[in-house]
């Protein structure tokens, strides 16, 4: 059975503070948890609605009815189970490979999604800005499908890596030079922006080069691309000819 303790704990686990200040996440969903333990996440606790998971210890696992999952879930239609996990150290960035930049991303949605991508095009990491939304974020999670298992994300000073990095930078806008036209390299920094404003100003000024993906309606007054659409478009271009 559920304390009240353990209630307030997981439900304040929605909020960063909360999250930082226990350094525990939770994720939901038998696939996402199954993936977390396949990983190495550091298990908390298990709660589920039926025993779906042989050989965790009694101690990190507790049997719970749907009403009291309820209590603790942040879907709509809550799944079986949830898990809490310890939050990792972070790890260092390696400047090699195809990086993804996310400049002040706010969606959980998009986060997870983008997540998710690199997973798919063997992207390893991707280098959020501080004001980007927190990769542990329950919807994040639940967006990254697992992928957050395999792909690095690292919150750190956009401007000072990209002025200093030996890496080519690209950033997307819709005035750039398109896409399918521009011979792209294996190894690279790719600049995705904020969705309502784009590539910050003192981000834009470090750029090295612009892209964009064109638009081919008739009529073209279709505005711009979700960013997580955009960013599996420019990934497909990159690894196109790997």
């Amino acid at each position: 059975m559920l304390s009240k303790n353990q209630i307030k704990i997981i439900t304040s686990l929605q909020q960063k503070k909360y999250r930082k200040q226990h350094q525990l996440f939770f994720a939901e969903g038998i696939k996402v948890i199954q993936e977390l333990l396949n990983s190495n996440f550091e298990l908390e606790h298990i709660f589920s609605t039926s025993n779906d998971f042989p050989g965790i210890p009694e101690g990190k696992f507790s049997l719970i009815t749907p009403a009291e999952l309820k209590k603790i879930s942040v879907l709509t239609t809550p799944n079986t189970c949830l898990a809490l996990f310890r939050i990792p150290e972070e790890k260092p960035i390696e400047e090699k490979g195809l990086i993804v930049a996310l400049d002040d991303l706010r969606d959980p949605g998009n986060l997870g999604t983008i997540v998710r991508l690199c997973d798919w095009f063997g992207v390893k990491q991707i280098i959020c800005s501080e004001e980007t939304v927190d990769v542990y974020n329950p919807k994040v999670v639940q967006a990254t499908m697992g992928s957050i298992t395999r792909v690095n994300v690292v919150y750190t000073g956009l401007e000072k890596l990209l002025t200093e990095t030996k890496l080519p930078v690209f950033g997307t806008y819709m005035d750039g030079d398109s896409i399918y036209k521009t011979a792209l390299p294996k190894e690279g920094i790719l600049v995705m922006g904020n969705e309502a404003n784009g590539i910050s100003l003192m981000v834009e000024k470090i750029n090295q080069r612009r892209l964009s993906i064109p638009r081919f309606g008739d009529l073209q007054q279709t505005e711009s691309l979700n960013v997580a659409t955009a960013t599996a478009i420019i990934l497909s271009e990159f690894k196109r000819l790997d």
